[in-house]
């Protein structure tokens, strides 16, 4: 290893940064020119998985952030090949996994990890992530040293840390929502990407990709649904009992939604006690699930707990939440799920199940059934009855629904020739995105002339994409990045984290996701009934009314929530022509008039929303990292 002797104090730093992560204690080891340091949130092995934790030896030193659920069933194989524990942690597997079989040992694990390991014989630190991202990690490489973190704020705590922002990291969060692998927000901040691990040897670091979902969808014989559904309620009540592994209380989230109360009533087949279950309601009716929230509860036998979210509230929080979330959002939904945290924190839980994953893995977004009622019409586009089927998109949006077959068939670009597109899935909703472009100042627009995102995706698209159905395409772009870097970033780890509070995620089980990919996609959309074979299992374990209801996506007040009654200094202050010229990322003269727009109380559009929350979360990421101190957050 190369590099000067670590500091105490920057590594000092860094760990304070992320105290929220990691409150009930904190530790630094040090061997020369390297360190690592950990905050713990404890939760299995309280009093002995202490963290940075070495062996006997001390020639091999991890510091670890998630779970590894199987690790009872690891210990006793590792056992029976001679390894000796001193603790009860799964902590301790991960090390001796590690001398059982060198950084191989993470297909072994069935859980959501990152961690750093230091061997100190073969002198390279090797870092890992889990499959599906679940758990965060950052890194800094330049010529003297490696630095690497949970959170980027930690790594912009250290001297020497350039802290600006990445226009092209910019430019396709404001095209696909999030960044690609491994970019970030942040110039010379990189993340590793999920399912990878990162060995850093002689100064030189390699990253290889250990785990991806692939596609073989396999028959379609309906005759098999019933065997199916069981093989699928087998293997989620194992995720749920694993992920119930807890030294600490273990609640669960009910949005009121299938996939949470799937989750919940699988839980409860094993829970001892009554178990806690927490929600968002919403003021606004638009948005508000507390009904069957309150009928998924009662008849699971739950106790719960509801925290009521107005567009106010996301206004008067948004700040802190986009000191979490480090990058710009384009709606405010993870500000609620701070709120939602924030209330399972304060009732003294650490860690809940939520359902997140059922969509991306068993097909119920809107965007799977919206692209195939798009195929089904574009390929008789002059059909008089096909484009009907548009109206049975977006049920809960009553502006869609009000809207003439003509521009219905505009909207949805019915017959432009994206057919071809391997991304004709997603082309309307990244163009969407991609307004928010138009407010760009003539500085960002003039860096970014050459920057083609869609490219850039074109070119970490997976081999064998191309021999896959066109639903297991549209779920391959879900799973591989929407779900990792916002579903379980901005809108999870980010915010649950905040509170100290750690989100599981039984739908996300490889062993879950493995044999959903092998599914036929009729078992996934049976015509347009998304999540057909979750439905058939769910049958009796929760409402009828639940698994019969339309798809009501999770979404929270946007725009409105920054112009209401209450005084918000900082929306005013940020989104002046003074401090977007200071940051020069967004053209002043168009932002004053999105801005006039909200204020007149006219009409506003998504477009209108989504450039709005985007703007001004970009401003506030600048203020908060490139301006404010972060050591002290």
């Amino acid at each position: 290893m190369k590099g000067a002797p670590v500091d105490r104090r920057v590594l000092g730093c860094m760990i304070r940064a992320l105290n929220h992560r990691g409150p009930d204690e904190s530790a630094v080891v040090i061997d020369n020119n390297v360190g690592l340091a950990h905050a713990r949130l404890s939760i299995i092995d309280v009093e002995g998985g202490h963290q940075p934790m070495s062996t006997a030896d001390g020639a091999v030193t991890i510091t670890f952030n998630g779970e590894i659920f199987n690790y009872l069933e690891l210990r006793e194989d590792l056992i029976q090949r001679g390894h000796r524990f001193l603790t009860r942690s799964d902590t301790e597997i991960i090390l001796h996994s590690y001398l059982e079989k060198g950084e191989d040992c993470v297909h072994d694990f069935n859980g959501q990890w990152a961690f750093a390991i230091w061997d100190s014989k073969k002198r390279n630190v090797f870092l890992s992530r889990d499959r599906f991202g679940v758990r965060p990690l950052f890194y800094a490489h330049t010529p003297e040293r490696l630095i690497f973190a949970s959170e980027i704020k930690a790594i912009l705590a250290c001297p020497g840390i350039d802290r600006r922002l990445d226009l092209q990291g910019l430019d396709q969060i404001f095209t696909f929502w999030v960044t690609l692998p491994g970019r970030t927000a942040f110039k010379g901040v990189m993340q590793l990407p999920p399912g990878h691990s990162l060995t850093l040897r002689d100064g030189n670091i390699s990253l290889r990709r250990y785990w991806r979902p692939e596609f073989a969808p396999g028959s379609a014989n309906t005759r098999s649904v019933a065997q199916k559904a069981g093989e699928l309620l087998e293997l989620m009540e194992d995720a749920a009992r694993l992920r119930l592994r807890s030294d600490v209380p273990v609640g669960a989230y009910l949005s009121g939604g299938i996939d949470s109360a799937f989750i919940t009533a699988m839980i409860t087949r094993f829970a001892k006690d009554r178990l806690r279950t927490f929600s968002v309601a919403f003021g606004d009716k638009e948005f508000d699930e507390s009904h069957y929230q309150a009928e998924c509860s009662a008849y699971l036998g739950t106790q719960h707990q509801e925290i009521r979210c107005t567009s106010q509230d996301i206004g008067l929080i948004f700040p802190d939440v986009i000191r979490h979330t480090e990058q710009p959002v384009v709606r405010t939904a993870p500000a609620p799920m701070y709120m939602l945290s924030r209330l399972v924190h304060e009732a003294g839980f650490k860690v809940v199940l939520t359902g997140e994953g059922a969509d991306e893995i068993l097909g119920g977004y809107d965007i799977f059934k919206e692209a195939k009622v798009r195929r089904f019409v574009a390929r008789q586009k002059h059909s008089r009855w096909r484009p009907l089927l548009l109206r049975r998109l977006y049920p809960y949006l009553e502006n869609v629904q009000r809207q003439p077959e003509a521009y219905l068939r505009s909207f949805f670009r019915i017959g432009n020739g994206d057919l071809s597109s391997p991304f004709f899935s997603h082309l309307l909703r990244w163009d969407l995105t991609s307004k928010i472009k138009l407010f760009y100042s003539r500085e960002t627009k003039q860096q970014l002339a050459d920057h083609d995102p869609l490219a850039e995706m074109v070119q970490i698209l997976p081999d064998r994409y191309q021999e896959w159905p066109d639903f297991c395409q549209a779920q391959d772009l879900e799973m591989m990045h929407l779900l990792p870097g916002y579903i379980l970033s901005a809108q999870g780890d980010r915010m649950a984290m905040a509170h100290s509070v750690e989100g599981r995620y039984p739908f996300l089980d490889h062993r879950v996701s493995d044999f959903a990919a092998k599914l036929h996609p009729s078992l996934k959309m049976r015509v347009l009934k998304e999540k057909y074979l979750l439905k058939v299992a769910a049958n009796g374990l929760v409402p009828d009314s639940v698994v019969k209801r339309h798809k009501q996506p999770y979404r929270a007040p946007d725009g409105k929530s920054f112009f209401g009654p209450a005084r918000l200094d900082y929306v005013g202050e940020l989104l002046s022509p003074e401090t977007l010229k200071k940051y020069a990322v967004f053209d002043p003269g168009s932002v004053s008039k999105l801005v006039a727009k909200f204020k007149s109380g006219h009409k506003v559009t998504t477009r209108d929303d989504m450039a709005l929350v985007a703007v001004l979360s970009t401003q506030l990421l600048a203020h908060i990292y490139l301006v404010a101190s972060v050591g002290t957050t």
